[in-house]
């Protein structure tokens, strides 16, 4: 397993990796992200945000990092964070622990910057990713209403989202 910053080369495989993780969120709770546009994953790739984790020079896992998220945190933005976004894995790769390796780089990560907060959110009412976030380390810290904005995938439409956090020491 490699967790490396995606390329441009990489854009094809990525918006894979969206559809298949739209598709599968459709079948579980008939909610799902709707989508995303490529101006601007290209932007999150040259920022440096944007992973691929790969399995045999197979891309199984795609996920995005911010350190800002004042829409979706609102107060709580202040405290230095890094978030995730966005993971999405291969089919072919689920039931292989993606979210807890992500959640281990990230405590790295966050760690060698002096971060003590690593963060996610996601739509509510799904009780089965919530449980899988809680069995990743990550703490339930309730239900944020979102008012969206332009700068917002089209998803943070429906509004009512999950927040979780793991706190280091």
């Amino acid at each position: 397993m490699l967790i490396r910053k995606s390329t441009a080369v990489d854009i094809d495989e990525i918006f894979k990796r969206y559809d298949e993780a739209i598709s599968y969120q459709m079948t579980m709770t008939n909610k799902g992200w709707r989508g995303f546009e490529k101006h601007r994953v290209l932007t999150e790739i040259e920022e440096g945000r944007h992973f691929i984790i790969e399995e045999a020079n197979d891309m199984a896992c795609t996920f995005l990092i911010t350190f800002s998220d004042p829409v979706i945190w609102k107060g709580l933005d202040e405290q230095p964070a890094i978030y995730l976004h966005r993971i999405a894995t291969n089919p072919k790769y689920r039931g292989n622990s993606y979210v807890e390796k992500i959640v281990a780089w990230a405590k790295d990560y966050a760690k060698s910057l002096n971060i003590n907060f690593i963060r996610l959110d996601t739509m509510s009412g799904n009780d089965r990713i919530n449980a899988h976030y809680e069995r990743c380390g990550f703490t339930y810290k309730g239900i944020n209403h979102i008012e969206w904005t332009a700068d917002l995938p089209e998803h943070y439409k429906e509004g009512a989202f999950s927040l979780f956090e793991i706190e280091l020491s």
